[in-house]
């Protein structure tokens, strides 16, 4: 149960940190809308976050924190900090290589990811500008995932959990207390300064915990350790392996950018479903890698099976309602969170449609996470490469095809097609490694979990037809409507789960105590 109880601690984190960027996108969508502004600001925020998901938070962590969990569970923590001390040097030089030339070179690299924009040139000329000052973002944050790495290893969740709750904070602070005194010309920056200045509080955030833990690093000499070249050797893999989700959003991005306003609809779409993957997703990513890691370099298979199966049902409890949720009622949250000033119905509407889309692959996008933490664990990062590299390709083909068919609908949905298929590719892959039990416990659990969400979700579509008429009748209303369904869903679907046997009175009340 300490599994759970550490999900808990990074889930609810995360959920601090994702009401906080609710509240940030409401203001965003009523300040920015969906007009070429809000266009420009999204994909410079989207770039410096697309290559630290790729790079640090993907394919770096996914190396580090097994070779410095075997370090720490064989050698001690002497031996694990001056690994982590060499790898904080080798990664600080790859992102200078990074940095540096993404500066100098951004208009070909914006020319990349939002071709669409080269018709506006005003657009893109601040894509450009807006670029350059939120890509240091990459190296902060980058550095705090390597620290955080360290902290999760420790079994120490917390810090690195709470660290992005910063980013929006410092969001609403510019946004009610700084934007309102510029000019709307002063906004593009404003907002993308304070996307650099957050990723630098939250480095110095997690390296102050670090420090009171006994891993206050040292910046050494770059040296190339066999420690190194066994992170570069993981790392090269991991960089498509790790990064399929994000690569596979990015291309999606670079399709949308030939729609005028589709930019905007997907990001605010992709708002609302990484509520519940950061909450199950990015929690089971954190806390699984270095559980199953220390329990397979101390040989206890088993423990890490019960492990992994455990992951795999809160996962499920927790992803399966939230499917059919964003499935059954779009608009009324859409429209309740974001429908305001320059953000009109007609927005409300294409950003509904893309939020079903999404939605339709979210178990796949939470799944991934586990599922590539039990490859990682064991040191493995080529295996997860293959099968990622057949999602890239496959959502490629889907989202260019798609996209002529079904306009930024075809990109969420050709995103939600390739996350199955990874799925199914690991799926396969683990278990002919033998690596792909679902426990009697599962396995009874499960059908109970499908259930309780259908009958979550007709009666959710029952109440959505009397509650349409809200949706026109004010920002009250709006969101009455939003919090009646919310609650109606969470009592029916957790009372009937409870019912059923999906989860137990006692798998809630291990979360409380204090020694689970």
């Amino acid at each position: 149960m300490a599994l759970v109880r550490s999900l808990a601690t990074v889930g609810g984190w995360t959920a601090a940190s994702r009401f906080l960027g609710f509240l940030r996108d409401v203001l965003l969508a009523g300040v920015l809308g969906d007009g070429p502004v809000a266009d420009a600001f999204f994909v410079a925020f989207k770039l410096p976050n697309f290559f630290r998901r790729l790079f640090a938070e993907g394919a770096f962590n996914a190396a580090f924190v097994p070779l410095f969990s075997r370090r720490l569970e064989q050698e001690g923590e002497t031996s694990a900090k001056a690994f982590a001390e060499d790898s904080l040097s080798a990664l600080l030089i790859l992102l200078l290589a990074v940095t540096v030339p993404a500066l100098i070179f951004m208009p070909g690299l914006v020319t990349v990811i939002a071709p669409g924009f080269l018709d506006d040139a005003d657009k893109f000329e601040q894509t450009v500008t807006l670029s350059r000052i939120t890509f240091f973002y990459l190296l902060f944050m980058s550095l705090a995932a390597l620290i955080g790495g360290i902290l999760n290893s420790l079994y120490r969740f917390t810090a690195a959990a709470a660290a992005p709750v910063l980013l929006n904070l410092c969001f609403l602070v510019t946004l009610t207390g700084v934007l309102p005194f510029l000019s709307p010309e002063q906004t593009g920056p404003a907002l993308a300064y304070t996307v650099t200045l957050a990723g630098l509080a939250q480095f110095l955030m997690v390296y102050v915990v670090a420090a009171k833990h006994g891993m206050a690093l040292r910046l050494p000499r770059p040296r190339l350790t066999p420690g190194v070249k066994r992170l570069f050797s993981l790392m090269g893999p991991g960089i498509l392996s790790g990064g399929a989700v994000q690569i596979n959003i990015m291309v999606g991005t670079i399709v949308a950018s030939l729609q005028a306003g589709a930019v905007s609809w997907l990001y605010y779409a992709d708002r609302v479903y990484q509520l519940p993957l950061g909450l199950i997703g990015v929690a089971l990513g954190v806390v699984l890698l270095p559980e199953l890691s220390r329990k397979l370099r101390a040989g206890n298979r088993d423990a890490a099976l019960h492990s992994f199966n455990r992951g795999l049902e809160m996962a499920l409890l927790l992803t399966l309602p939230a499917t059919i949720a964003l499935l059954i009622v779009p608009l009324p949250i859409v429209v309740a969170l974001f429908e305001r000033g320059a953000f009109d119905r007609q927005a409300s509407d294409a950003a509904a449609a893309a939020l079903a889309a999404y939605a339709s692959g979210l178990p796949a996008f939470i799944l991934v996470k586990p599922f590539q933490a039990a490859f990682f664990a064991q040191e493995d990062t080529v295996t997860p490469l293959k099968m990622a590299s057949v999602s890239v390709i496959a959502n490629i083909v889907l989202c260019v095809g798609l996209f002529f068919w079904l306009g930024h609908v075809g990109i969420a949905l050709a995103t939600s097609l390739a996350a199955w298929l990874h799925v199914a590719l690991l799926i396969l892959s683990l278990k002919g490694r033998d690596f792909f039990h679902l426990d009697l416990r599962l396995k009874q659990r499960m059908p109970r979990m499908i259930v309780a969400s259908l009958v979550m979700g007709a009666l959710l579509y029952g109440l959505s037809i009397p509650l349409l008429p809200w949706l026109d009748d004010g920002i009250a209303l709006q969101a009455a409507s939003l919090a009646i369904l919310v609650a109606c869903g969470m009592i029916s679907y957790f009372g009937l789960a409870l019912a059923t046997g999906a989860f137990s009175a006692r798998d809630f009340k291990v979360l409380f105590r204090r020694n689970p």
